[in-house]
């Protein structure tokens, strides 16, 4: 699972209220032919996103390459159950990062195109929101 190697702070504010508006960077196709890209605001975490990673790879089976465009820096913390109110901030738990829409989170290239969208279909079962295929176009 994908998680930071090293940070400067243990434990993050996770930034709840800036959810709003959509990608500035990371939209556009950059290494791959195909790629699978976000519709709606999320909270993805490590685990989405390596189950949806592990879904992609069974369908290709050693074939093609893989590009994940999206890492998890944010660290969640949650506190045990029932302890009382104060005694601090909970221990780490998982890591995530939020997708806007428009932000691309696999691509994928070196597969025939119904192979590379059969496995982008089946990483997209995987993740908590809607999200669209697309493709580049070369210029013939």
């Amino acid at each position: 699972m994908l998680e930071p190697k090293k940070l400067k702070y243990r434990k993050h504010h996770r930034r709840r209220g800036n959810f709003a508006g959509v990608a500035q960077r990371g939209a556009e196709l950059a290494y791959g032919s195909i790629g699978l890209k976000s519709q709606e605001i999320c909270e993805l975490t490590a685990r989405q996103l390596e189950a949806a990673r592990r879904a992609m790879t069974h369908s290709v089976q050693r074939g093609g390459k893989i590009w994940i465009r999206v890492f998890p820096h944010t660290p969640v913390t949650k506190k045990a159950a029932e302890v009382p109110m104060g005694a601090g901030k909970g221990s780490v738990e998982y890591y995530a990062l939020v997708v806007r829409p428009g932000t691309m989170i696999f691509e994928l290239d070196g597969l025939p195109e119904p192979a590379a969208r059969e496995a982008l279909r089946l990483a997209a079962h995987k993740l908590p929101f809607k999200s669209k295929i697309v493709v580049r176009h070369s210029a013939r």
